[in-house]
């Protein structure tokens, strides 16, 4: 059973969330995973009207490049929030995405032990 305070902080929470997104619906996660990198898009001016949440996104991206979990985590906001503000920017060209490195490949072991063998007979 949830306290009196903690229930008042989860609905305000929420009703928060509501009033950030419009009420719209989230995007679905593969759009815009966790670990995806954004950063501003060059010479881009903050849209007029923009909402508080989306000049501190502004503020943050303009620096180079961070993941969507690192976004949310210096706004203090829920994950699908920012990733909804996120998909918004992207689709008005104001943000850019970096694509996700390949999936490293598999190495067997002896190949493996044959870089650290070159790489101990370079340290001596």
């Amino acid at each position: 059973m949830t306290a009196p305070d903690e229930e008042a902080s989860v609905t305000s929470d929420f009703v928060r969330s509501y009033v950030i997104t419009g009420g719209r619906e989230l995007p679905a996660p593969e759009d815009l995973a966790l670990h995806t990198l954004v950063t501003l898009a060059p010479d881009r001016s903050l849209p007029l009207g923009a909402s508080p949440e989306t000049r501190a996104i502004w503020e943050l991206c303009g620096g180079g490049y961070l993941s969507v979990a690192e976004v949310a985590g210096h706004l203090g906001l829920p994950v699908g929030v920012v990733r909804l503000l996120l998909t918004d920017l992207a689709r008005q060209g104001h943000l850019m995405r970096r694509a996700e490195p390949p999936r490293a490949q598999h190495v067997d072991r002896a190949t493996l032990e044959k870089v650290l063998n070159g790489l101990q007979s370079l340290i001596g």
